[in-house]
């Protein structure tokens, strides 16, 4: 069965760029819970301009389902994600000129990097996948 994650990274710039306290993205998830959504999706960038470390820390105390973080492949991004313990990392490219992710991560250019990742978030009972552009050659390596 396809299971529904609502993404509220869009709230949260809508946020930032009025530099004020709402739209809430907490309440746009807990407003997704009610409307059916089997889960919530975050990404907390590294330049944190949408998403901040607060609206995680609220989600994951507040929202009754699962919550998907989205993160770069970099320490401190990790650390956070095993401290949080979210029911799922997805690790996706960034890039700083991009406003949103606009595709997928090459896992060949960082394939050892990427396995070593997922060992430690695998290994504190958090799912873990990989943001990839429909490549079948990205598929297998994904696989690894």
């Amino acid at each position: 069965m396809i299971k529904l994650f609502v993404n509220i990274d869009h709230v949260a710039t809508v946020r930032e760029a009025r530099k004020t306290y709402e739209p809430d993205p907490l309440e746009a998830a807990l407003l997704a819970e009610k409307g059916g959504a089997y889960g919530i999706t975050a990404h907390l960038r590294e330049d944190r301009r949408h998403v901040q470390d607060y609206d995680i820390k609220r989600l994951k105390e507040l929202i009754n389902s699962p919550l998907n973080l989205e993160i770069a492949a970099v320490d401190e991004m990790i650390k956070i994600t095993i401290d949080i313990k979210p029911f799922q990392a997805s690790i996706v490219p960034e890039k700083r000129q991009e406003v949103t992710t606009e595709g997928g991560l090459n896992v060949f250019e960082q394939e050892d990097h990427l396995i070593n990742v997922g060992y430690r978030v695998k290994e504190k009972g958090i799912l873990f996948s990989l943001f990839i552009d429909p490549d079948p050659a990205q598929v297998e390596a994904s696989k690894r």
